[in-house]
């Protein structure tokens, strides 16, 4: 095993699928030569050629357009957009096209393509290049939606996302891509799609989070550990579809459940969190369910970056709000 960090891990994932499956394609802005913005395909095209890791003009939805054609013929695109702010010229082929292709074709064909991004902020980046869009992904069917918290999450859900038939939006939290190192094989083991993952195990208050969050959260459990609060932590990483039935196993032995997203709070997804856990767990709780959140605002630049992305203490203090109810 070596210890990688988070990018290092993506860039392993993908090298693992272009040596042993000959239909996978790397494509996007600067992907090639340059080894992408955060070096995430860097040595790919050095290593396997410009016919199989492509640098893109700068046009999404020429990028998501052509990784649709390609996948219906036989290939398995991972495609690269910038950051996920770059997202909505690609929205028309991905809603319209990429999402669809299986139904419109009654099975006939499929649209085995990865759509990787950057998501959230953290690293002081100027405007477009810090949204948490999951909320957008996540509402059109046919999608399914990822976001890993950790190096070896990123390496086996990367490696399921490409094997997988049908479109995947793959979100790479930023300020996780070298916040730390974990040791990572590189078997080509994938991790099981549509899954939570209980990163720890509690019985005080379920905290259910994904992505950038999963690392203020742990931290917060850990606070509340040496206050006598035991809490279970879960990161969601499949967005799209969730794994409620964990969740729901989680908050009936809990009675408690706080919902941490970096994203804006209207019509996130802790929203629908919240409210298939009223629909199917009203009985279990024993307090409200709490969400911190980003604010419903635009991402404010720089100075104010660290003001809207929650922090430790906002979870510790929704904790503890609902173990006074």
């Amino acid at each position: 095993m070596t210890k990688l960090t988070m990018v290092e891990a993506i860039n392993l994932a993908q090298a693992w699928e272009l040596a042993h499956d000959p239909d996978v394609l790397v494509m996007g802005e600067d992907v090639g030569v340059n080894g992408g913005v955060f070096r995430a395909t860097a040595g790919l095209q050095q290593r396997f050629g410009a016919q199989r890791v492509l640098d893109t003009p700068l046009a999404e939805g020429l990028i998501a357009g052509a990784a649709i054609g390609l996948a219906t013929q036989g290939f398995k695109p991972v495609a690269e957009i910038q950051f996920m702010g770059f997202l909505y010229p690609a929205l028309d082929q991905i809603a319209s096209h990429m999402a669809r292709l299986r139904s419109r074709t009654r099975g006939r064909l499929s649209c085995p393509v990865v759509l990787r991004m950057p998501h959230g902020g953290g690293i002081h980046a100027p405007e477009h290049h810090s949204e948490s869009l999951e909320s957008l992904l996540c509402h059109h069917a046919g999608l399914r939606v990822l976001c890993p918290s950790s190096p070896q999450r990123a390496y086996g859900l990367l490696l399921a996302a490409i094997r997988e038939p049908d479109p995947v939006m793959f979100l790479e939290p930023v300020r996780l891509y070298r916040l730390g190192r974990q040791e990572v094989e590189d078997n080509g083991q994938a991790l099981p799609l549509d899954r939570c993952f209980v990163l720890r195990r509690g019985e005080d208050a379920t905290l259910v989070t994904w992505g950038a969050m999963v690392t203020e959260t742990m931290k917060a459990a850990e606070q509340l550990a040496a206050e006598n609060i035991d809490c279970e932590v879960i990161d969601a990483a499949s967005l799209a579809p969730l794994d409620f039935e964990t969740m729901l196993d989680s908050v009936a032995r809990t009675g408690r459940v706080i919902i941490v997203h970096e994203a804006m709070r209207n019509c996130g997804v802790g929203a629908e969190i919240a409210a298939t856990v009223a629909e199917h767990a009203l009985y279990d709780l024993r307090a409200p369910v709490q969400r911190v959140t980003g604010y419903d605002t635009i991402m404010p630049l720089y100075r104010l970056e660290q003001d809207y992305i929650p922090g430790v203490q906002r979870i510790v203090d929704a904790v503890r709000t609902t173990l006074i109810e």
